[in-house]
This record gives structure tokens, sequence and C-alpha cells, in this order.
């Protein structure tokens, strides 16, 4: 039996019955709606529609389904039904009776989806935080184990100038920590009761809402009932963070794809997350990097197509909506497992620190600091960039480095080089002169090392 009455004449056709169908994706909305039903049931009696006789009967009812689900996965199949608001409906039905037919009133199937989705979103953001920190704290721990390496910094996918490789894996906790405060904000908009705004004009009977948003464990109430139906805003927060959560990880992988290339030879990825060739035996392949960095593509499209089911659709409710609990739960489900084997691969990283160094010496990574040399001598800048490019033009031109050009052709180029220019070149002079904060100094990264573990902490926490 349909939700919606003897009204038409004539049965639905069994295609469009099959087409316009959702339980195959909403029914993961099942213990969500049973809460949201517990509450409405409560909200209901206390206002005197519901006896007590009957909100005894509704509440064993929807334990005894939540259970039954819970026991039996495959149940859920035996019933075709056309969403999870009709299953939960007729086998409550089948439990209780008529009563259960009394716990729809003054409810919409439009405020109720709203509201289970609400919830599963609250409990889906909690997921995602929590994976978002344990893929942080691999970071955090990884530079920890490396925090004297040397890597080169790179702009334009040219050697620029060294940088510690704790402060290379910081600048991805970075990217975490933003990816946390989005999804906190995320979770917050979603954390409103849309319950008692009915199909879009709000319920006719005196249910207290606020009363009710506290059995839930919302932090607000919907002010306005067209609205409350038809917003998706906050599916749009959850899929817009996991998008460019999803983007951050692909940069990672990109860089890590790359750094255990044979070409660089930096870090090596562990078996657990690699794969061999089916046709050639040497190769270890980049797989689960790869993969996500795929994955990323998909959280974006996802995000697009919910923008473009929202762009025209008036108020208030429309069936179109039915398409975006697909979109949601694919992005969830991608997001997490893309921080969880993004985790694993961090963790398992294994570093060749003798050749990060080489490379972080090479192709004149230094000259920036040979340009800052002369500052300090009085050079304004502008001129001592220029007189640096002749050095590097010469050393090229000699096949030699900063390092090892004589001090007298130094000297014709600019007679403020003087005998403690050597001091002044080495990688760990280079590094230690960067001790801003934020920068790539031992000491700058050593706090804040520190501070972004606390700073995930509280992410974490709020």
């Amino acid at each position: 039996m349909t939700l919606w009455g003897e009204l038409h004449a004539e049965p639905p056709d069994e295609h469009f019955v099959a087409f316009s169908s959702s339980f195959a994706c909403d029914r993961r909305l099942l213990p969500f709606d049973l809460v949201g039903s517990r509450a409405w049931a409560f909200a209901l009696a206390r206002i005197g529609l519901l006896s007590k006789g009957d909100l005894q009967q509704i509440v064993r009812g929807l334990r005894a389904i939540g259970l039954r689900a819970r026991k039996e996965p495959g149940w859920l199949d035996q019933h075709p039904a056309e969403d999870v608001h009709s299953f939960v409906e007729a086998r409550l039905h089948e439990l209780i009776g008529d009563a259960a037919w009394r716990l729809h009133t003054g409810r919409s199937r439009n405020d109720q989806v709203t509201l289970d989705v609400r919830l599963y979103v609250r409990d889906a953001v909690r997921q995602l935080m929590r994976a978002q920190a344990d893929y942080a704290f691999e970071l955090i721990r990884f530079a920890e184990r490396h925090n004297e390496v040397v890597l080169p910094g790179y702009t334009h996918l040219r050697r620029a100038q060294p940088i510690l490789l704790p402060h290379f894996a910081l600048a991805y906790v970075e990217m975490a920590l933003r990816d946390l405060e989005r999804l906190a904000q995320a979770r917050d908009r979603a954390d409103v009761l849309p319950l008692g705004s009915g199909a879009l004009a709000g319920t006719a009977y005196p249910v207290d809402r606020d009363r009710l948003a506290k059995s839930l464990g919302f932090a607000e109430v919907t002010d306005n009932s067209l609205d409350a139906v038809s917003d998706r805003d906050f599916i749009v927060d959850v899929l817009s963070a996991c998008a460019l959560g999803g983007i951050h990880l692909s940069r990672l992988c990109e860089d890590l794809i790359l750094y255990c290339s044979e070409e660089f030879g930096f870090f090596a990825m562990g078996d657990d997350v690699s794969t061999g060739s089916s046709l050639m035996p040497q190769k270890r392949n980049p797989d689960a990097c790869e993969l996500v960095r795929g994955k990323s593509g998909r959280l974006v499209g996802n995000l697009d197509a919910l923008l473009v089911l929202l762009k025209g659709l008036p108020l208030a409710y429309n069936r179109d909506l039915q398409e975006d609990k697909e979109r949601l739960f694919d992005s969830v489900d991608t997001a997490l497992g893309s921080l969880k084997v993004m985790r694993t691969v961090v963790g398992g990283l294994k570093v060749d620190a003798a050749k990060c160094r080489a490379a972080a010496a090479g192709g004149f990574s230094n000259a920036t600091d040979l340009a800052d040399y002369l500052v300090r001598k009085g050079v304004p800048f502008r001129l001592a960039h220029r007189h640096v490019s002749k050095v590097v033009r010469e050393c090229i031109a000699r096949g030699c480095t900063l390092e090892t050009l004589p001090l007298a052709r130094y000297q014709a180029i600019c007679d403020q080089f003087g005998p403690d220019l050597p001091e002044h070149l080495t990688l760990d002079a280079v590094l230690s002169a960067r001790t801003v904060r934020g920068g790539t100094a031992p000491l700058s990264v050593n706090v804040a090392l520190k501070r972004a573990h606390k700073r995930v902490l509280k992410a974490l926490a709020s």
C-alpha cells in the first residue's frame, strides 16, 4: 500500500514504480527514521494525540524493527517499498495494527526525510572528522620520525629552496585542519530541527518543537517551514567539505607518486598499498595513491551534481530532491575510504634521507640565501638578485656549484662578497635562517609540530 491514498483511479505503471522507488538507497536512513519516529510519537503523546497504550506499542514496534534490521540485514530485501518511510510504517502496522497509522499524524514525508538526513549527516560528519584527525596525526608522526631530513622545496615543479621534511608534511596537516573546520561548520549547519514543518506550511497540531529538538539533540529549530522542507544547503556543505578534502588528498598523492618514482627516489611506498604488474615483474605501482587521486574527481562530481540539481527548484519540496541521498552517501563513503587509505600510506612510507639531502643541495637551491647575504651587506635586494643571477650563470658555464666557485670570481661580480661567504651557503645555514613562525628552520618546525598536535585535538573536540 502507498502512503498517498486513493485519489488515483488507476494504479501506477510498474515501470514508474520501479523508477521512482528510493528504498534501495534510502534504506540506509532506517536507524535515523526510527529515532525520529520515536521522538515524534512522544511529541504527539504530549499533546494528547496518542494514548499511553498506543505510544507504548509504537515505541516497542519501532525498537523491534531496529533490532531485526541489525540482526538480519537481508530482511529488508524481502519487503519492496517505495522508500524507508513506507517500509517502517508497513512493518510497524504488521507488528501493532492500526495504532501504527496514528504515528504519521501532523507529519509529512517532506519534513521526515530532511530530519532523517540531518540526523545521518551529524553522525557521518563525526566519522569524517575522526578519520580526518587520524590522518592528520599520522602525518604528524611521519614528520616526527623524520624531523632532521632535508628535502627540496619546489615551485613550478623545479627545485626552489631546501626545506625540512616535517615542513612538507605539516603543509598537508594545515590542509587537514582546514578540512576539519569545514566539516565542523557543515555539522553545525545540519544541527537544526526541521520536524514539525509538515509538507510545507507547518503542522496544524501544537507540537512543542523546541522540546522535540532537545529530545533529538538538535541545537536549533527551523524558523520557516517552506525553507525547512526544501533546504539541502547542509548537504552541499558536506559534499563541498568532502570534495575539497579529496582535492587535498589528491595533491599529496601526486607528490608521493612523484617522490616514490625512480626519477626522484625520495620515498618508498609500503607493500601493503602497492601492487605489481600482470606483465612486468619488476613493477611496484602506487595504486593506493592513484585510486585516491581518481576518487577526488568523484567527490567533485557529486558536489557538482547536487548544485545543478538544486539550481532551478521552486519552493517548496520537489521530487528531484530524492537524488540528493545517493550523492551524499557516496561522498561520505568515498571520503572515509580515502582518508583511511591515506593514513595507511603515510604510516608505511620509507624515506631515503641521503637522496633527499643530495637533491636539496642541488639546483642552486641556496641562491636566494646568496642574495640575502648581499642584502645584509647593504646591497639593495633587486641589485643583489642581479648579481646572484650572474654568479649562477657563471657556475653553469664552469660546471660548478655556488660552494665551489672561487671567491675571486664572486668578487669580480660584486666586491661585497667576502671570505665569510661559504658559511652562509651550507644547507644547515640556509634552513636555520628561516626562524620566523611558519618557516622551515628546525626550531620553528619543532614548535609547529607541537602546535599542530594541539590544533588537531582542539578541532576534533569542537
